[in-house]
């Protein structure tokens, strides 16, 4: 058809025989006249060039496609202007593909804080330095600020400049980062102010991190201590307890899976030569690190052991305090029958010396349980306002005229508060230091005796077993030959002794530490082996005013009132019966409460008085006390018991009771005391 009209023609035709494309041209050719003269066919095949535009459309289209349905955002930007976006990039806007490209530039949508610095990087790609990612913030088309990663590089569009290149939301990631970065600045000001020390270490061993309070517990930092071995050397300078440390200390590890804690207590030196209690607690991470908190526990320990000590002193003062009831009732009967005797026995006869001797005895023996009483904080008898710097200056004179060898320095507080204590008591304790520190100084030294007053606040009370108030201290302090932590850990205890057999039954410091204890006080001990001991004692502050002594004569003294007489011990009825007839009284018994109220009941116009035991089975004299006193609350009361003035003995004294007799007792002492109640 085109040949008729003289026209070139081409066709591309496919030979299926053969798999070819072959391409067909035809030109007419004419004569001089114009009449066709015949036709001129060239057939080229043109099989490779046909694949490969096949091919190119191919890659084009998948291309397109990959670009298309990207997850990540793809633009081309000529002279600020959006020559094309995918579909991706332009729902990271907000917007459709034809709204990014007919209507918005990059100055739509760039954050206004952040254009500036797009522009830049725009213009560095432009002008072909090297592509790179750069991060900034974008406005979506509801407001949003949104994090985008940017990736642009030269490229030619149209024969012109152009970037082009792709742009990734990363506004989750961000978040993720800072919060991250939140998690580990909080990990990091709790680390940095924790009250434990924390310490991290690789599977290798090295120490990577230290926070501040492990440098304040131990004094190392991480250029002291790189790594565990070294850490141990210094920590612990004692190849035998290192040992020890490092056997437990792995064998723990090896038997705790990965997140489970199991501490340990060692003693550790710190880099200072402190000797500190430590509780480790080491955790396993899933990294096969160490994560190692360390905690303080060297106060606790201590106090931890003073209540273990107060506590074991407590079970044995009640033991010795129901010694000492006990063997006071037996002496009551040897001493009240030997001073019966005596008052019959003329000074000239040859059993006369032999009683005395007997009674001399009997009173040391009360002497002993008076120590096991003072122990078992059960021994106060007389309580009065008390000056401590005459008292303290009373009792060094007397300890100075006898041991010559020994310089006693004072300084005392002129401003001492006044305390309540029971004089003869605080004596007894007083001398018993004196005799310890003399016997420390056995070639003679140097005894400082010092008084001043102290406020005990709620900040100290748990470093001493004391309330919160004002005290009254007394240090004593030797030069001598001082004394080991085993030795200071239990002085106090009693029959516990350094001293060789026949030298001290080791009662004293534990009456010592009693009777402070039973004034609602506290002594402790100081020393270091070499350097001398100091003792010092806190006594609670009173506002009484000064009591003034009273001097009683030593005589006996008689009487005819009628007298009723509680004791549940036989023994001691029959001795107290004796001793008040020789007295001129007029006697009735009772061996408990009820049979003792019942008496009163019956005779209450008769009975003048009562001497009452204090520790009765059934009926206890502060039950039998209160009864007859409901009888008749005039009726003069005096307490007897093997305890001393304490517990419910104070408490019937302050409810109106008259007297409390110590036993044992010897003729002389009642018929005083029995005058004294019933004369006042």
């Amino acid at each position: 058809e085109m040949t008729a009209t003289g026209k070139h023609a081409e066709i591309e035709v496919y030979d299926e025989k053969r798999g070819i494309w072959v391409n067909v041209s035809v030109d007419p050719v004419f004569n001089s006249a114009g009449h066709l003269e015949g036709i001129v066919h060239i057939m080229k095949d043109i099989t490779n060039r046909k694949r490969a535009n096949e091919a190119l459309r191919e890659s084009e289209n998948k291309f397109k496609d990959l670009v298309e349905k990207s997850n990540v955002g793809v633009y081309l930007i000529q002279d600020k202007v959006l020559k094309y976006v995918n579909v991706k990039y332009a729902e990271i806007h907000g917007y459709t593909v034809e709204e990014m490209i007919s209507k918005l530039g990059p100055e739509n949508t760039t954050h206004p804080d952040d254009w500036a610095s797009s522009m830049e990087s725009m213009r560095e790609r432009t002008a072909g330095q090297s592509s790179i990612y750069r991060q900034f913030r974008i406005v979506t088309k509801s407001g949003e600020f949104r994090n985008v990663e940017v990736y642009g590089s030269l490229t030619l569009y149209q024969g012109r400049p152009a970037v082009i290149g792709t742009m990734l939301d990363i506004t989750d990631r961000k978040r993720a980062e800072e919060a991250l970065e939140n998690e580990r600045q909080r990990f990091q000001t709790l680390a940095d102010n924790a009250p434990f020390g924390m310490i991290l270490e690789d599977k290798d061993g090295t120490i990577t991190y230290i926070n501040p309070m492990f440098k304040k517990l131990f004094g190392y930092n991480l250029t002291d201590i790189p790594d565990g071995k070294t850490w141990f050397r210094k920590a612990f300078p004692d190849d035998e307890y290192r040992h020890k440390v490092i056997t437990t200390w792995f064998d723990a590890l090896e038997n705790t899976a990965r997140g489970q804690q199991r501490s340990r207590i060692f003693t550790v030196i710190a880099k200072d030569g402190t000797k500190k209690e430590i509780n480790f607690i080491p955790i396993q991470l899933s990294t096969g690190e160490h994560f190692i908190n360390c905690e303080d526990i060297t106060d606790r320990k201590r106090l931890e052991a003073q209540l273990f000590q107060s506590q074991k002193m407590e079970a044995i003062g009640t033991l010795a305090g129901g010694i000492a009831h006990d063997f006071n009732n037996l002496l009551m009967s040897i001493l009240g029958y030997t001073s019966l005797m005596l008052m019959d026995t003329d000074a000239h006869d040859p059993n006369y010396e032999k009683l005395k001797v007997i009674e001399g005895q009997v009173q040391s023996g009360a002497g002993l349980t008076r120590q096991l009483l003072g122990f078992a904080r059960s021994g106060k008898y007389e309580v009065k306002a008390t000056d401590l710097n005459e008292l303290l200056a009373k009792s060094a004179d007397l300890f100075g005229r006898t041991k010559k060898e020994i310089h006693i320095n004072k300084k005392y507080a002129d401003d001492l508060l006044v305390v309540e204590v029971d004089r003869v008591q605080i004596e007894q304790v007083l001398l018993n230091i004196f005799v310890n520190a003399w016997q420390a100084m056995p070639e003679g030294g140097t005894m400082y005796l010092e008084t001043r007053n102290v406020f005990i606040d709620e900040t100290q009370s748990g470093l001493f077993p004391l309330k919160p108030r004002q005290y009254a201290k007394i240090s004593v302090t030797d030069t001598g030959i001082g004394m080991n932590e085993e030795t200071q850990r239990r002085i106090f205890e009693p029959f516990f002794t350094t001293k060789e057999m026949g030298m001290g039954t080791g009662l004293g410091l534990a009456a010592v530490y009693g009777i402070i204890k039973g004034h609602g006080g506290t002594i402790n001990v100081y020393s270091e082996k070499g350097k001398g001991t100091t003792f010092n004692i806190y006594l609670p502050a009173s506002e009484k005013k000064l009591a003034e002594d009273k001097v009683v004569p030593n005589k006996v003294l008689k009487g005819t009132e009628t007298v009723l007489l509680v004791d549940d011990q036989e023994a001691v009825i029959t001795v107290g019966k004796a001793i008040l007839h020789t007295l001129g009284y007029t006697v009735m018994l009772a061996k408990n409460g009820k049979e003792a109220v019942e008496i009163y009941e019956s005779n209450k116009e008769k009975i003048d008085f009562v001497i009452l035991d204090m520790i009765m089975p059934g009926m206890s004299g502060a039950e039998t006390y209160d009864a007859i006193k409901k009888i008749n609350p005039d009726i003069k009361v005096i307490l007897s018991s093997g305890y001393s003035l304490e517990g419910q003995a104070t408490k019937i004294l302050e409810r109106g009771c008259n007297g409390f007799i110590q036993k044992p007792f010897n003729v002389s002492d009642l018929s005083r005391k029995i005058r004294e109640v019933l004369d006042s």
